[in-house]
């Protein structure tokens, strides 16, 4: 352990480049826990958060893990629109944000930045115990919810594949037998209109519903301009049309059963906003685009499950059956321009149709007695993924998918021999994927002394999934054909992945005092290889060399948790994490039979890299009705990447960046305050900000794709009517009006997705 501790030392003096501040910092730290109770007085926390993050209630303070969690009021304040919006209250988390709704959370780190939504992502996410398994279920859900729920970390045991840089919990409020419910009203800039609602519906002593929704629309909150004289349509800047709505029912069978059904609908109908092409010269917040890149978008989202728990002596039996699908149709201007460079033929738009399905079923057996907590599970999921992505340019006809000039990659993909003598214009690539996994598991808590505990776990893993696709080219003349770069024959082919992974963890937790916990941990966790979801150029497209290997992050992880006087809570980890084989979407090298060259933009694998740091949390209570949070990420991130000398020379060496999406510092600062002005009225405020460090856009480590620091402060304030059970509130979102790249690619210069400006309204809660 004392290893670990130095090694972790010198990691930290070269985040903050003190070596004398680095040796003073960190040992009070790991020892604090056992000098505490001679100055600290011991309070119970104002209120403790229990968590379900293992599965079964507990506080978090006595978890030996990195562990952030949103409660009800902080999420209710918040204001969600999506679930990217969790970031601007967690250190150490960002999100990727494309093609609207497309979200990819980098923890500590470690995410790969892609805009398939084919891809998991490496932060898995868990809306109710239901994982969601592609990076495009998440967002419609961000209503009505109890807390989240934010593990730090390879979660390669409770939360299985694709969980290599930690989980998300979004848990929903539950149906309580008491009559109640609430709606809000918002309005705002950008002629925005929100209502949300919910209604508790107790039926007789053993049976609850809950019924909640919520709508929003909203204006294009970037400026289209033109930039060539042509139109500018507004809504290339993003239009939003969406609604959900989610019913739950909780049964109490007997007394040692509880069965809880759910089931969830939701639509997006508005305009997914354009990139920015970074050619172009514009001011804040602005596009330009021409007309034909915009595209309506038709996506639902739907899903259910059945929780049935069942209780007797010291064990716990524990079933979910779970369903979640969508249908996607949408698009957008590919190239973020109205015509680069003058050339109307390096215009391209691309669109996607998708349709997906997952079934799964969790089992858990848990055994508890005073020093045991011992659970088991197995669980089984199938999933079925089927997208066409076309590219054109100019303007398409629906019924051929002809564009009107062809889109700029046409020439390299039909070969120096087309197989039409007309001219093609479009690209249509489909694609149809089934994923089987199924898992055995076992996470464990046993009490080696009264202070001293042993966390172990274990988790194997077996999936086969199966691919297969074509691309084609459309000719002006109607022919349709392969695509067939010279060398490397037609594009089509399939391919079948079997893997069987064992991942998991072993940690202690040493409690020196009531008040103080202190932990070590290894865990790890890995992410599935498989297939590229988007263009299909050749047939190495579905054999080995075209696919994507599983990486895998093994982390060593140290922490003290604290409870202090007056409701003070501060606890500090420490981190160094292993990542093998990290994927990456990068510009890849192909070499064809006779001899030449080319790269393929698509999903890969790096050698390796490095993630370690350091985290800070605190929560205080000064006064009563006064809250403060905060928290500090400092991070250092590298790539480790051997030059191979069969790449081409102009093929970027990635040794030594820094991963994408890893600023140094992160920090987040929240206050909310309760004060009374009469005996009916309250003021109630609330504000949170929170500083990102400059960061890369991708791996390739270059300043032309890399955003700034930025600084995002929110802000809410309202007067709540106690009698009348109503709150009238003023709030605005990136107070201010910073402008900075939430995605980005590689694609006639480049191109990124723009953050929303400052937004600000009123809103109206009546709760009963």
């Amino acid at each position: 352990m004392s290893h670990f501790f130095n090694f972790n030392t010198t990691a930290l003096s070269k985040l903050t480049g003190y070596n004398t501040l680095t040796a003073l910092l960190l040992p009070p730290v790991l020892t604090f826990g056992f000098i505490a109770p001679a100055f600290a007085q011991t309070q119970p926390a104002k209120d403790e958060i229990i968590v379900t993050a293992t599965k079964r209630e507990q506080s978090t303070q006595e978890l030996g893990m990195s562990l952030s969690v949103l409660d009800r009021e902080t999420l209710k304040n918040a204001a969600l629109d999506g679930a990217e919006d969790l970031v601007q209250h967690l250190a150490g988390v960002q999100a990727a944000v494309a093609n609207g709704t497309q979200i990819a959370f980098q923890i500590r780190g470690i995410g790969a930045v892609d805009h398939q939504a084919l891809t998991p992502t490496a932060a898995s996410t868990y809306v109710d115990g239901v994982y969601m398994a592609t990076n495009v279920q998440t967002s419609p859900l961000m209503f009505d919810l109890q807390r989240v729920e934010v593990l730090k970390g390879p979660q390669g045991t409770l939360y299985g594949r694709n969980a290599s840089a930690g989980a998300l919990n979004f848990i929903s409020v539950k149906p309580q037998n008491t009559h109640g419910g609430y709606v809000q009203i918002d309005a705002g800039n950008f002629k925005r209109f929100g209502l949300q609602s919910a209604l508790n519906l107790p039926v007789n002593d053993d049976l609850a519903m809950r019924l909640s929704g919520r709508y929003l629309s909203q204006d294009p909150v970037l400026e289209n301009v033109s930039t060539t004289g042509d139109s500018a349509p507004k809504d290339a800047g993003g239009k939003r049309d969406e609604f959900a709505l989610r019913a739950l029912a909780a049964w109490t069978a007997s007394a040692q059963t509880d069965v809880l059904f759910s089931a969830h609908y939701a639509e997006d109908n508005g305009v997914n906003a354009a990139p920015r092409n970074s050619a172009l010269t514009l001011d804040t917040h602005q596009i330009s685009i021409g007309s034909q890149g915009v595209q309506d978008t038709d996506n639902e989202f739907y899903g259910t499950s059945l929780d049935i728990t069942h209780t007797w002596d010291n064990f716990t039996l524990y079933s979910q059956t779970a369903f979640e699908a969508y249908n996607q149709e949408y698009g957008f201007d590919f190239d973020g321009s109205q015509a680069p460079f003058g050339v109307a033929s390096l215009n391209a738009n691309l669109s996607y149709d998708r349709d997906f399905s997952q079934w799964s079923q969790e089992t858990r057996l848990g055994y508890t007695t005073d020093r045991l907590n011992l659970m088991g599970g197995v669980y089984l999921s199938t999933d079925s993924f089927e997208q066409d992505y076309l590219i054109w340019c100019g303007q398409l006809d629906t019924q051929t998918l002809l564009g009107t000039c062809r889109y700029v990659g046409a020439p390299g993909r039909t070969g120096s021999t087309p197989a039409s003598t007309g001219v093609a214009t479009s690209l249509l690539s489909t694609i149809e994927q089934t994923r089987k996994t199924a898992a055995l598991f076992s996470y464990n808590d046993i009490t080696l002394t009264n202070r001293l505990n042993l966390i172990i776990g274990a988790r194997l893993t077996h999936e086969n999934i199966k691919g297969s696709g074509q691309g084609i080219h459309i000719f002006d003349d109607g022919t349709r054909a392969l695509n067939n770069r010279d060398d490397l024959g037609a594009a089509i082919g399939e391919n079948t992945l079997k893997t069987t992974r064992l991942s998991g963890n072993i940690g202690l937790n040493f409690k020196p005092n009531a008040d103080t916990l202190l932990y070590v941990s290894y865990a790890n966790g890995y992410k599935s290889g498989g297939f590229n979801g988007e263009v299909i150029n050749n047939a190495t497209h579905f054999q080995d060399e075209g696919l994507f290997e599983a990486e895998t992050v093994n982390t060593l992880e140290t922490g003290a948790k604290f409870n202090l006087a007056k409701n003070l809570h501060i606890n500090a980890t420490s981190f160094y994490q292993f990542y093998d084989k990290p994927q990456a979407r990068i510009f890849v090298p192909f070499t064809t039979s006779g001899g030449g060259s080319f790269t393929s933009n698509s999903l890969s694998n790096l050698d390796k890299a490095i993630s370690y740091g350091l985290e800070l949390e605190a929560n205080w209570t000064p006064l009563q009705n006064l809250d403060f949070t905060g928290a500090l990420t400092l991070l250092e991130t590298e790539i480790k990447q051997t030059l191979d000398p069969t790449v081409p020379t102009n093929f970027t060496n990635f040794d030594g960046n820094p991963l994408p999406f890893a600023s140094k510092t992160s920090a987040t600062l929240g206050a909310h305050y309760l004060r009374s002005l009469s005996s009916n009225i309250n003021l109630n405020m609330n504000l949170s900000g929170k500083y990102q460090s400059a960061f890369f856009l991708d791996a390739e480590g270059l300043n032309t794709r890399s955003q700034g620091g930025y600084t995002l402060i929110d802000t809410r304030v309202g007067l709540q009517f106690q009698d009348q059970g109503m709150e009238i509130a003023v709030w605005a979102k990136n107070l201010g009006n910073e402008d900075y790249a939430v995605s980005g690619f590689g694609f006639i210069g480049y191109n990124t997705f723009r953050s929303n400006p400052r937004t600000y309204g009123l809103s109206l809660r009546i709760i009963r």
